[in-house]
Protein backbone atom coordinates (compact mmCIF):
# COMPACT_ATOMS: atom_id res chain seq x y z
CA UNK A 1 0.00 0.00 0.00
CA UNK A 2 1.44 3.40 -0.97
CA UNK A 3 1.11 6.76 0.72
CA UNK A 4 -1.56 9.18 -0.37
CA UNK A 5 0.99 11.65 -1.70
CA UNK A 6 2.76 11.73 -5.05
CA UNK A 7 6.33 13.02 -5.45
CA UNK A 8 7.40 15.11 -8.44
CA UNK A 9 10.63 16.83 -9.46
CA UNK A 10 14.32 16.11 -9.02
CA UNK A 11 15.71 14.21 -6.00
CA UNK A 12 16.93 17.49 -4.46
CA UNK A 13 13.64 19.27 -4.92
CA UNK A 14 10.38 17.36 -4.65
CA UNK A 15 6.76 18.39 -4.48
CA UNK A 16 4.22 16.42 -2.49
CA UNK A 17 0.57 16.87 -3.40
CA UNK A 18 -2.58 15.90 -1.53
CA UNK A 19 -3.98 13.36 -3.98
CA UNK A 20 -5.21 9.80 -3.80
CA UNK A 21 -3.05 6.69 -4.26
CA UNK A 22 -3.56 4.43 -7.25
CA UNK A 23 -3.28 1.32 -5.09
CA UNK A 24 -6.07 2.48 -2.72
CA UNK A 25 -8.73 3.86 -5.04
CA UNK A 26 -10.75 1.58 -7.34
CA UNK A 27 -10.98 3.08 -10.82
CA UNK A 28 -13.73 2.41 -13.32
CA UNK A 29 -12.89 -0.24 -15.87
CA UNK A 30 -14.72 -2.33 -18.43
CA UNK A 31 -14.04 -5.54 -16.55
CA UNK A 32 -14.70 -4.66 -12.92
CA UNK A 33 -16.90 -1.57 -13.28
CA UNK A 34 -15.38 -0.01 -10.16
CA UNK A 35 -16.09 3.74 -9.95
CA UNK A 36 -13.46 6.38 -9.23
CA UNK A 37 -13.79 7.86 -5.73
CA UNK A 38 -12.71 11.36 -4.71
CA UNK A 39 -13.34 13.59 -1.71
CA UNK A 40 -16.21 15.23 -3.59
CA UNK A 41 -17.87 12.08 -4.94
CA UNK A 42 -17.60 10.48 -1.49
CA UNK A 43 -20.03 13.12 -0.22
CA UNK A 44 -22.73 11.51 -2.39
CA UNK A 45 -22.79 8.66 0.10
CA UNK A 46 -25.35 9.42 2.81
CA UNK A 47 -23.26 7.69 5.50
CA UNK A 48 -20.21 9.82 4.67
CA UNK A 49 -22.31 12.99 4.59
CA UNK A 50 -24.00 12.14 7.91
CA UNK A 51 -20.70 11.34 9.66
CA UNK A 52 -18.95 14.49 8.43
CA UNK A 53 -21.99 16.64 9.16
CA UNK A 54 -22.36 15.28 12.70
CA UNK A 55 -18.73 15.86 13.64
CA UNK A 56 -18.53 19.31 12.02
CA UNK A 57 -21.86 20.44 13.50
CA UNK A 58 -20.82 19.52 17.03
CA UNK A 59 -17.22 20.75 16.81
CA UNK A 60 -18.17 24.09 15.26
CA UNK A 61 -20.95 24.94 17.72
CA UNK A 62 -19.22 24.06 20.99
CA UNK A 63 -18.63 27.29 22.95
CA UNK A 64 -15.01 28.45 23.17
CA UNK A 65 -13.58 30.06 26.31
CA UNK A 66 -10.26 31.87 26.61
CA UNK A 67 -7.99 31.49 29.64
CA UNK A 68 -4.60 32.53 30.96
CA UNK A 69 -2.57 31.35 33.94
CA UNK A 70 -1.17 33.74 36.55
CA UNK A 71 0.88 33.15 39.69
CA UNK A 72 -0.73 34.44 42.90
CA UNK A 73 1.06 33.78 46.18
CA UNK A 74 3.14 31.10 44.52
CA UNK A 75 0.14 29.24 43.11
CA UNK A 76 -0.81 28.97 39.43
CA UNK A 77 -4.39 30.11 38.95
CA UNK A 78 -6.41 29.89 35.75
CA UNK A 79 -8.34 33.03 34.91
CA UNK A 80 -10.75 33.75 32.09
CA UNK A 81 -9.43 35.87 29.22
CA UNK A 82 -11.06 37.47 26.22
CA UNK A 83 -10.92 36.15 22.65
CA UNK A 84 -9.66 38.00 19.57
CA UNK A 85 -12.07 39.82 17.19
CA UNK A 86 -11.47 37.06 14.62
CA UNK A 87 -12.61 34.37 17.06
CA UNK A 88 -15.55 36.50 18.23
CA UNK A 89 -16.75 37.25 14.69
CA UNK A 90 -20.01 35.65 13.43
CA UNK A 91 -18.15 33.95 10.59
CA UNK A 92 -15.79 32.06 12.89
CA UNK A 93 -18.38 29.34 13.51
CA UNK A 94 -18.70 28.74 9.77
CA UNK A 95 -14.90 28.83 9.48
CA UNK A 96 -14.67 26.11 12.11
CA UNK A 97 -17.29 24.02 10.29
CA UNK A 98 -15.51 24.25 6.92
CA UNK A 99 -12.10 23.45 8.37
CA UNK A 100 -13.51 20.48 10.31
CA UNK A 101 -15.11 19.04 7.15
CA UNK A 102 -11.78 19.31 5.34
CA UNK A 103 -9.91 17.76 8.27
CA UNK A 104 -12.26 14.77 8.47
CA UNK A 105 -12.36 13.98 4.77
CA UNK A 106 -8.77 14.72 3.68
CA UNK A 107 -6.85 14.74 6.96
CA UNK A 108 -5.72 18.34 6.40
CA UNK A 109 -7.07 21.86 6.78
CA UNK A 110 -4.93 24.42 4.97
CA UNK A 111 -5.35 28.18 4.65
CA UNK A 112 -3.40 31.33 3.89
CA UNK A 113 -2.78 33.73 6.79
CA UNK A 114 -3.92 37.08 5.44
CA UNK A 115 -3.20 39.21 8.52
CA UNK A 116 -1.14 38.95 11.70
CA UNK A 117 -1.23 40.94 14.89
CA UNK A 118 1.55 43.55 14.82
CA UNK A 119 2.48 42.95 18.45
CA UNK A 120 1.83 39.28 19.21
CA UNK A 121 2.36 37.93 15.69
CA UNK A 122 -0.67 35.63 15.93
CA UNK A 123 -3.03 35.23 12.91
CA UNK A 124 -6.04 37.54 12.76
CA UNK A 125 -7.46 36.49 9.35
CA UNK A 126 -7.15 33.11 7.57
CA UNK A 127 -8.57 32.14 4.17
CA UNK A 128 -9.19 28.40 3.84
CA UNK A 129 -8.58 26.40 0.65
CA UNK A 130 -9.63 22.89 -0.39
CA UNK A 131 -6.87 20.35 0.19
CA UNK A 132 -7.06 19.20 -3.43
CA UNK A 133 -5.60 22.56 -4.55
CA UNK A 134 -2.61 22.38 -2.17
CA UNK A 135 0.81 20.77 -2.45
CA UNK A 136 4.09 20.89 -0.55
CA UNK A 137 7.53 21.51 -2.03
CA UNK A 138 10.69 20.18 -0.41
CA UNK A 139 14.31 21.29 -0.84
CA UNK A 140 17.19 19.25 0.55
CA UNK A 141 14.71 17.14 2.49
CA UNK A 142 13.07 20.10 4.24
CA UNK A 143 9.68 21.72 3.68
CA UNK A 144 10.35 24.85 1.60
CA UNK A 145 7.08 26.08 0.11
CA UNK A 146 3.34 25.51 -0.04
CA UNK A 147 1.77 25.70 -3.49
CA UNK A 148 -1.91 26.71 -3.41
CA UNK A 149 -3.79 27.33 -6.66
CA UNK A 150 -0.48 27.85 -8.44
CA UNK A 151 0.86 30.40 -5.92
CA UNK A 152 3.86 29.75 -3.66
CA UNK A 153 3.80 30.58 0.06
CA UNK A 154 6.32 30.29 2.86
CA UNK A 155 5.40 27.82 5.63
CA UNK A 156 5.13 30.64 8.21
CA UNK A 157 2.36 32.22 6.10
CA UNK A 158 0.25 29.04 6.08
CA UNK A 159 -2.31 27.73 8.55
CA UNK A 160 -2.09 23.94 8.50
CA UNK A 161 -3.99 21.57 10.77
CA UNK A 162 -3.67 17.83 10.26
CA UNK A 163 -4.89 14.56 11.71
CA UNK A 164 -4.38 10.84 10.97
CA UNK A 165 -0.64 11.43 10.72
CA UNK A 166 2.21 8.96 10.16
CA UNK A 167 5.90 9.38 10.85
CA UNK A 168 7.94 11.24 8.25
CA UNK A 169 5.04 12.97 6.50
CA UNK A 170 3.96 16.58 6.89
CA UNK A 171 0.41 15.81 5.75
CA UNK A 172 -2.41 13.84 7.33
CA UNK A 173 -3.88 10.72 5.77
CA UNK A 174 -7.22 10.86 4.00
CA UNK A 175 -10.07 8.67 5.35
CA UNK A 176 -11.78 8.94 1.94
CA UNK A 177 -8.77 7.39 0.20
CA UNK A 178 -8.52 4.50 2.64
CA UNK A 179 -12.29 3.94 2.55
CA UNK A 180 -12.33 4.03 -1.25
CA UNK A 181 -12.99 0.31 -1.70
CA UNK A 182 -16.00 0.44 0.61
CA UNK A 183 -17.26 3.57 -1.15
CA UNK A 184 -16.71 1.92 -4.52
CA UNK A 185 -18.77 -1.07 -3.43
CA UNK A 186 -21.60 1.25 -2.35
CA UNK A 187 -21.53 3.12 -5.69
CA UNK A 188 -21.65 -0.21 -7.55
CA UNK A 189 -24.70 -1.23 -5.50
CA UNK A 190 -26.35 2.11 -6.24
CA UNK A 191 -25.60 1.78 -9.95
CA UNK A 192 -27.09 -1.71 -9.98
CA UNK A 193 -30.32 -0.42 -8.43
CA UNK A 194 -30.47 2.48 -10.87
CA UNK A 195 -30.02 0.20 -13.87
CA UNK A 196 -32.67 -2.15 -12.54
CA UNK A 197 -35.41 0.41 -11.85
CA UNK A 198 -34.61 2.98 -14.54
CA UNK A 199 -32.41 1.50 -17.20
CA UNK A 200 -34.32 -1.74 -17.68
CA UNK A 201 -31.52 -3.98 -16.44
CA UNK A 202 -32.51 -7.49 -15.38
CA UNK A 203 -30.76 -10.24 -13.44
CA UNK A 204 -29.88 -13.56 -15.01
CA UNK A 205 -33.02 -15.39 -16.15
CA UNK A 206 -34.24 -18.43 -18.08
CA UNK A 207 -37.03 -18.65 -20.71
CA UNK A 208 -38.35 -22.21 -21.10
CA UNK A 209 -41.12 -23.81 -23.20
CA UNK A 210 -43.05 -26.28 -21.07
CA UNK A 211 -45.08 -27.80 -23.93
CA UNK A 212 -42.48 -29.05 -26.38
CA UNK A 213 -38.79 -29.29 -27.10
CA UNK A 214 -37.50 -26.59 -29.44
CA UNK A 215 -34.97 -27.23 -32.15
CA UNK A 216 -32.04 -24.87 -32.69
CA UNK A 217 -33.79 -22.73 -35.31
CA UNK A 218 -36.90 -22.21 -33.16
CA UNK A 219 -34.80 -21.41 -30.11
CA UNK A 220 -32.84 -18.75 -32.03
CA UNK A 221 -36.05 -17.11 -33.24
CA UNK A 222 -37.50 -16.97 -29.71
CA UNK A 223 -34.25 -15.59 -28.31
CA UNK A 224 -34.05 -12.84 -30.96
CA UNK A 225 -37.70 -11.93 -30.34
CA UNK A 226 -36.98 -11.71 -26.62
CA UNK A 227 -33.93 -9.50 -27.17
CA UNK A 228 -35.84 -7.23 -29.52
CA UNK A 229 -38.63 -6.69 -27.01
CA UNK A 230 -36.07 -5.82 -24.30
CA UNK A 231 -34.19 -3.43 -26.58
CA UNK A 232 -37.43 -1.62 -27.47
CA UNK A 233 -38.53 -1.62 -23.84
CA UNK A 234 -41.74 -3.47 -24.78
CA UNK A 235 -43.41 -6.52 -23.22
CA UNK A 236 -42.61 -9.96 -24.58
CA UNK A 237 -45.85 -11.63 -25.74
CA UNK A 238 -46.10 -15.41 -25.37
CA UNK A 239 -48.63 -18.16 -24.63
CA UNK A 240 -49.22 -20.23 -21.52
CA UNK A 241 -46.64 -22.75 -22.69
CA UNK A 242 -43.76 -20.40 -21.86
CA UNK A 243 -42.16 -20.00 -18.44
CA UNK A 244 -39.85 -17.09 -17.46
CA UNK A 245 -37.76 -17.70 -14.34
CA UNK A 246 -35.35 -15.30 -12.60
CA UNK A 247 -32.21 -17.17 -11.57
CA UNK A 248 -31.24 -16.39 -7.95
CA UNK A 249 -32.73 -12.89 -8.27
CA UNK A 250 -34.13 -12.79 -4.76
CA UNK A 251 -30.93 -14.06 -3.16
CA UNK A 252 -28.82 -11.64 -5.21
CA UNK A 253 -30.92 -8.65 -4.20
CA UNK A 254 -30.69 -9.67 -0.55
CA UNK A 255 -26.91 -9.94 -0.82
CA UNK A 256 -26.78 -6.48 -2.37
CA UNK A 257 -28.86 -4.96 0.43
CA UNK A 258 -26.82 -6.68 3.14
CA UNK A 259 -23.59 -5.44 1.56
CA UNK A 260 -25.00 -1.92 1.43
CA UNK A 261 -25.91 -1.98 5.13
CA UNK A 262 -22.48 -3.24 6.14
CA UNK A 263 -20.80 -0.61 3.96
CA UNK A 264 -22.55 2.04 6.08
CA UNK A 265 -21.07 0.54 9.26
CA UNK A 266 -17.60 0.32 7.71
CA UNK A 267 -17.74 3.96 6.64
CA UNK A 268 -18.82 5.02 10.13
CA UNK A 269 -15.64 3.42 11.48
CA UNK A 270 -13.46 5.24 8.95
CA UNK A 271 -14.93 8.63 9.88
CA UNK A 272 -14.93 8.14 13.66
CA UNK A 273 -18.67 8.10 14.32
CA UNK A 274 -20.72 5.30 15.95
CA UNK A 275 -22.97 3.74 13.33
CA UNK A 276 -26.12 4.13 15.42
CA UNK A 277 -25.64 7.93 15.56
CA UNK A 278 -26.06 8.14 11.78
CA UNK A 279 -28.88 5.53 11.66
CA UNK A 280 -26.59 2.92 10.15
CA UNK A 281 -26.62 0.22 12.82
CA UNK A 282 -26.85 -3.35 11.55
CA UNK A 283 -30.10 -5.16 12.31
CA UNK A 284 -29.81 -7.24 15.46
CA UNK A 285 -27.02 -5.16 16.96
CA UNK A 286 -27.91 -2.64 19.65
CA UNK A 287 -26.31 -0.90 22.62
CA UNK A 288 -28.54 0.29 25.46
CA UNK A 289 -27.68 3.34 27.56
CA UNK A 290 -29.40 4.47 30.74
CA UNK A 291 -29.94 7.98 29.35
CA UNK A 292 -28.89 10.30 26.58
CA UNK A 293 -26.17 11.83 28.75
CA UNK A 294 -24.33 8.51 29.00
CA UNK A 295 -24.56 8.07 25.22
CA UNK A 296 -23.14 11.53 24.56
CA UNK A 297 -20.44 11.02 27.18
CA UNK A 298 -19.27 7.81 25.50
CA UNK A 299 -19.25 9.57 22.13
CA UNK A 300 -17.28 12.49 23.59
CA UNK A 301 -14.65 10.35 25.31
CA UNK A 302 -14.08 7.73 22.62
CA UNK A 303 -14.54 9.76 19.43
CA UNK A 304 -14.61 13.55 19.75
CA UNK A 305 -12.30 13.98 22.75
CA UNK A 306 -8.94 13.57 20.94
CA UNK A 307 -10.08 15.74 18.03
CA UNK A 308 -11.20 18.45 20.47
CA UNK A 309 -7.82 18.41 22.23
CA UNK A 310 -5.95 18.83 18.94
CA UNK A 311 -8.16 21.74 17.88
CA UNK A 312 -7.75 23.40 21.29
CA UNK A 313 -3.97 23.37 20.80
CA UNK A 314 -4.34 24.71 17.24
CA UNK A 315 -6.80 27.49 18.12
CA UNK A 316 -4.61 28.58 21.05
CA UNK A 317 -2.19 29.84 18.38
CA UNK A 318 -4.82 32.44 17.48
CA UNK A 319 -4.44 34.10 20.90
CA UNK A 320 -1.57 36.18 22.32
CA UNK A 321 0.77 34.15 24.50
CA UNK A 322 0.35 32.79 27.12
CA UNK A 323 -3.40 32.68 26.58
CA UNK A 324 -5.09 29.47 25.48
CA UNK A 325 -8.60 28.26 24.67
CA UNK A 326 -10.81 25.41 25.78
CA UNK A 327 -13.93 23.96 24.23
CA UNK A 328 -16.88 23.92 26.61
CA UNK A 329 -17.86 20.28 26.18
CA UNK A 330 -20.64 20.62 28.76
CA UNK A 331 -22.78 21.89 25.88
CA UNK A 332 -22.60 18.38 24.38
CA UNK A 333 -23.56 16.68 27.65
CA UNK A 334 -27.01 18.19 27.85
CA UNK A 335 -29.18 16.32 30.29
CA UNK A 336 -32.88 15.74 30.63
CA UNK A 337 -34.60 18.05 33.20
CA UNK A 338 -34.80 15.42 35.96
CA UNK A 339 -31.15 14.36 35.68
CA UNK A 340 -30.04 17.99 35.55
CA UNK A 341 -32.07 18.87 38.66
CA UNK A 342 -30.58 15.91 40.54
CA UNK A 343 -27.05 16.94 39.56
CA UNK A 344 -27.58 20.54 40.69
CA UNK A 345 -29.04 19.42 44.03
CA UNK A 346 -26.07 17.10 44.58
CA UNK A 347 -23.66 19.96 43.87
CA UNK A 348 -25.47 22.26 46.30
CA UNK A 349 -25.54 19.65 49.06
CA UNK A 350 -21.83 18.89 48.57
CA UNK A 351 -21.07 22.64 48.76
CA UNK A 352 -19.55 22.76 45.24
CA UNK A 353 -22.30 25.03 43.92
CA UNK A 354 -24.13 27.87 45.63
CA UNK A 355 -27.93 28.20 45.23
CA UNK A 356 -27.44 31.59 43.61
CA UNK A 357 -25.08 30.02 41.04
CA UNK A 358 -27.61 27.27 40.37
CA UNK A 359 -30.29 29.88 39.64
CA UNK A 360 -27.95 31.62 37.21
CA UNK A 361 -27.76 28.38 35.22
CA UNK A 362 -31.46 28.88 34.47
CA UNK A 363 -31.02 32.61 33.86
CA UNK A 364 -32.73 33.47 37.16
CA UNK A 365 -31.76 36.14 39.69
CA UNK A 366 -31.16 35.63 43.41
CA UNK A 367 -34.13 34.95 45.70
CA UNK A 368 -35.98 38.08 46.74
CA UNK A 369 -37.15 38.65 50.31
CA UNK A 370 -40.76 38.06 49.27
CA UNK A 371 -39.82 34.70 47.75
CA UNK A 372 -38.02 33.65 50.93
CA UNK A 373 -41.07 34.65 53.01
CA UNK A 374 -43.28 32.64 50.65
CA UNK A 375 -41.15 29.54 51.29
CA UNK A 376 -41.60 30.20 55.03
CA UNK A 377 -45.39 30.42 54.68
CA UNK A 378 -45.46 27.12 52.79
CA UNK A 379 -43.37 25.44 55.47
CA UNK A 380 -40.49 24.71 53.12
CA UNK A 381 -37.89 26.45 55.31
CA UNK A 382 -38.69 24.70 58.59
CA UNK A 383 -35.89 24.53 61.08
CA UNK A 384 -34.11 21.17 60.90
CA UNK A 385 -35.78 20.08 57.65
CA UNK A 386 -33.80 18.56 54.80
CA UNK A 387 -34.35 21.60 52.63
CA UNK A 388 -33.17 24.02 55.30
CA UNK A 389 -30.13 21.90 56.11
CA UNK A 390 -29.11 21.39 52.47
CA UNK A 391 -29.36 25.09 51.69
CA UNK A 392 -27.87 26.40 54.93
CA UNK A 393 -24.39 27.97 54.73
CA UNK A 394 -21.35 26.76 56.59
CA UNK A 395 -20.22 28.83 59.60
CA UNK A 396 -16.50 29.57 60.08
CA UNK A 397 -16.06 26.53 62.34
CA UNK A 398 -17.24 24.23 59.56
CA UNK A 399 -20.59 23.35 61.15
CA UNK A 400 -23.88 23.77 59.31
CA UNK A 401 -25.64 26.92 60.46
CA UNK A 402 -29.41 27.00 60.98
CA UNK A 403 -31.42 28.36 58.10
CA UNK A 404 -33.39 30.77 60.29
CA UNK A 405 -34.26 31.50 63.93
CA UNK A 406 -32.16 31.03 67.09
CA UNK A 407 -30.03 27.98 67.62
CA UNK A 408 -31.19 25.07 69.77
CA UNK A 409 -28.80 25.97 72.56
CA UNK A 410 -29.98 29.57 72.61
CA UNK A 411 -33.66 28.68 72.66
CA UNK A 412 -33.21 26.32 75.61
CA UNK A 413 -31.27 28.68 77.88
CA UNK A 414 -32.19 31.77 79.90
CA UNK A 415 -35.51 33.03 80.99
Amino acid sequence: MGYIFSARGSPGRRSWGISYPTDLIPRRSTTTGHPYISADTAMNNSAVWAALRLRADLMSTLPIDGFRKVNIDGESIQLEAGLTPFMNSPGFMEWRYSSQIELDRSGNSIGVILEKNSQGGFPTAIQLYPSSSCSLQYKSGKLAKYRIDGNLYNPEDIWHEKQFTVSGLDLGLSPVAHAAWVLGQYVSIQQFATDWFIGGATPRARLRNTAKKLNQTEALKVKESWRASRAADEPFVHGNDWEYELIQAQQASSDWMEAQNYSYVDLARFFGVPADLIDAAVSGQSVTYANITQRNLQFLIMHLGPAITRRELAFSQLLPKPRFIKFNTDALLRMDPLTRAQMIRTQIESRTLAPSEARLLDNRTDFTQSQIEEFDKLGLNKKGSTEATSLAPLDPSGEIAAASGPSASQSGEGG
